[in-house]
């Protein structure tokens, strides 16, 4: 079994910073293309940031300059580090990646379960 467990969450004051990580533990052979969503109460579910297999990477137009996406492969891990960070931003961030179990097998998507990200002074 395969899962995507999320950390790092919390409260921040305006213009802070957090790390969020997202971990696969289980029978994972590669990830593929990885991404962070976010949903805030009353809003529908929106990508922030994804990391393609070859390193493609791309951001929704608020987080850009703010937030950065990064893969530690060896580890099955990737990062989304959040820099001055605002109101807005409060939300549950969660992790999504098309992971292989196994070489033979199609990437599957799997999601975690979210973390939640208050910025409140």
């Amino acid at each position: 079994q395969v899962q995507l467990v999320e950390s790092g969450g919390g409260l921040v004051q305006p213009g802070g910073s957090l790390r969020l990580s997202c971990a696969a533990s289980g029978t994972v052979f590669s990830m593929e293309n990885m991404g962070w969503y976010r949903q805030a109460p009353g809003n529908q579910r929106e990508r922030v940031a994804i990391i393609t297999s070859v390193g493609i990477i791309d951001y929704e137009d608020s987080v850009k300059d703010r937030f950065t996406i990064s893969r530690d492969n060896a580890k099955n891990t990737f990062y989304l580090e959040m820099n001055s960070l605002k109101p807005e931003d409060t939300a549950v961030y969660y992790c999504n990646a098309q992971i292989k179990k196994y070489s033979y097998w199609p990437a599957a998507p799997y999601w975690g379960r979210g973390t939640l990200v208050t910025v409140s002074s």
